[in-house]
């Protein structure tokens, strides 16, 4: 609270939601309200209320009465809560010894800042370009992979990055296309992962991960990182790019339920 508001410290919303989100896991009513307030109202972060419905309902659903009556109102103007909750906190454990410089950690504060609007685990956003480029916005590799998430020349212009240096774009491009491979793959992180190394096409011809040494380390690595194999979807994420074969969404996406389900 006293970070929320400025009392007695500086005011500074970002850590407030950290704190807060370390709270509201914990079961803490006041500190699910208190995001979901700040969601709501738009308070040093962007407003959304879905996000907003979402911590209010968790709210509710600890006795907060206040919330119940917040999260009614919500729901019945925005739908079904969000299911993302405290995903945009950067909260891996590893962090700590691959990120120690200022501008690395500058890094981190604008993946969470993007994780909300691109509805992705910042932790897994990170442990791939952690993966890709250890946080080196110059990085530049020998397939002329560019930049912190090291997309190739054909991935940015499918996904519109304009200038791959800049690091928000580059960012940006990087997390359309994770999230295009999330939904292609119903959610099957280990899938995406292993497309966003070799490519989706690779992941469907091999119906897994295909069998590269690079490929299959570079899964093991970020799988071992991040340590979860499912990551919420949604398939209107797929509009946001075209699959680079000649094949239609449908067609394709019939290919990937059946790499997903093994069959």
């Amino acid at each position: 609270t006293a970070l929320e508001h400025g009392e007695g410290v500086k005011k500074d919303i970002e850590l407030a939601i950290t704190w807060y989100c370390l709270a509201a896991g914990r079961g803490s009513a006041d500190a699910q309200r208190s995001l979901g307030w700040i969601y709501a109202n738009g308070k040093g972060v962007k407003r959304d209320d879905k996000l907003a419905a979402y911590w209010l309902d968790k709210a509710a659903g600890s006795g907060d009465d206040y919330a119940a009556r917040l999260v009614k109102r919500l729901v019945d103007r925005v739908g079904k809560p969000d299911k993302t909750g405290c995903s945009h906190v950067a909260s891996a454990p590893w962090l700590r010894g691959r990120c120690v410089t200022s501008s690395c950690r500058k890094i981190i504060k604008m993946v969470e800042r993007l994780a909300v609007d691109y509805r992705l685990d910042a932790n897994l956003v990170l442990a791939v370009i952690s993966a890709e480029s250890a946080f080196n916005p110059a990085a530049r590799s020998a397939k002329n992979a560019q930049g912190l998430m090291q997309l190739i020349p054909e991935t940015a212009k499918r996904f519109g990055v304009k200038n791959v240096w800049d690091k928000e774009e580059n960012l940006r491009g990087g997390m359309a296309y994770l999230r295009w491979l999330l939904a292609y793959f119903n959610g099957n992180v280990e899938h995406a992962l292993a497309g966003y190394n070799a490519g989706e096409n690779r992941v469907v011809q091999y119906n897994g991960v295909p069998p590269y040494a690079e490929t299959k380390a570079y899964v093991k690595r970020i799988l071992s990182d991040y340590g979860k194999r499912f990551h919420h979807f949604d398939k209107s994420w797929l509009t946001s790019a075209q699959p680079t074969t000649g094949l239609s969404v449908v067609q394709t996406e019939k290919d990937a339920i059946r790499g997903t389900l093994g069959g």
